[in-house]
């Protein structure tokens, strides 16, 4: 299949953590004008730059004809630097670096400034990680935009948040006897391996108990209680949504990316970078742009 995005070469991406991504790359593609007022709209979790474009159009409300919109794709999605396309000895795999959301925003940075030559920002938007990345977008360069709209998405991930992702990251490591070293860490098996690639059959099974243990976290109690997957979504059954809907779409991601991107996800923290040092209220009080943040009623995971 044509690649329908473009590659910007990190070279090797030093992180926050102190390890590196050796010839780091970052995904993105672009629509409008270079001329005109740009906009990041950063990917969110398992998100393909491609499942972004639903709010590009002319009749939509990021309109290439008045912007120049630019999608940019996490660490760990399949398209930038992750598991899924970093040289591996398969004998000798080795773990992939820790990710921050500020590792993420510097690239994104870089590839704003240094490749597209782009000195502000009209906005920064995006929802879920993506809303996380806006928030990270405002603290860490607090002067580079004049909006910030953040949706259903949250500064800090929560303890609650934390814990469903401890869920349905265990879901999948349990298919390769692995279990999850904590809340932001990856696992550990019990023979003591940080990696090893897995089987197909640990695979399969892993992501099809992930797509499950995801069912109830991805819609709300009215969703399921009014039976939405059969009269909107059309499908015969609660059985089948689940298989035809829910695993499916597990199935169609690599474990160890889904890993990485939940890492970053659990480890959220806009105060985790100087000059903050861990003082959120400091972080969050250090936003200039004009900020529109738009929760949801029946949001699970950012309530």
């Amino acid at each position: 299949m044509e690649q329908d995005y473009q590659i910007f070469k990190l070279g090797d991406w030093e992180l926050q953590s102190g390890e590196k991504i050796p010839d780091a790359h970052l995904a993105y593609k672009t629509f409008g004008d270079p001329k005109s007022p740009a906009i990041v709209y950063p990917t969110w979790f398992s998100g393909a730059i491609a499942d972004n474009v639903w709010l590009v159009g002319k009749d939509k409300a990021l309109n290439p004809r008045e912007f120049f919109i630019i999608i940019t794709a996490l660490f760990g999605n399949g398209q930038s630097s992750s598991p899924s396309n970093q040289k591996q000895i398969e004998s000798e795999p080795v773990p992939f670096p820790k990710c921050s959301f500020y590792d993420n925003v510097r690239a994104q940075y870089t590839l704003v400034t240094q490749h597209l030559g782009i000195t502000h920002l009209r906005a920064v938007i995006g929802w879920s990680m993506g809303a996380a990345q806006t928030f990270q977008w405002a603290t860490q360069y607090p002067d580079f935009m004049d909006l910030a709209i953040p949706f259903c998405g949250s500064a800090k991930t929560s303890v609650h948040n934390q814990v469903f992702l401890e869920g349905v990251k265990s879901a999948l490591l349990a298919a390769k006897k692995t279990v999850s070293a904590g809340s932001g860490l990856i696992g550990l098996s019990k023979t003591g391996e940080t990696v090893r690639v897995w089987s197909a059959e640990e695979k399969e099974l892993g992501l099809k108990a992930f797509g499950r243990a995801y069912a109830g976290w991805g819609f709300s109690q009215a969703f399921y209680r009014e039976k939405l997957y059969e009269t909107v979504l059309g499908y015969k059954d609660l059985e089948d949504f689940m298989q035809n809907f829910w695993e499916k779409w597990a199935c169609s991601k690599e474990p160890e990316n889904l890993l990485v991107m939940l890492q970053t996800w659990q480890n959220g923290d806009v105060s985790l970078q100087g000059p903050y040092n861990g003082d959120f209220e400091k972080a969050i009080a250090s936003i200039t742009a004009k900020t529109l943040v738009l929760p949801c009623k029946t949001d699970l995971y950012f309530p």
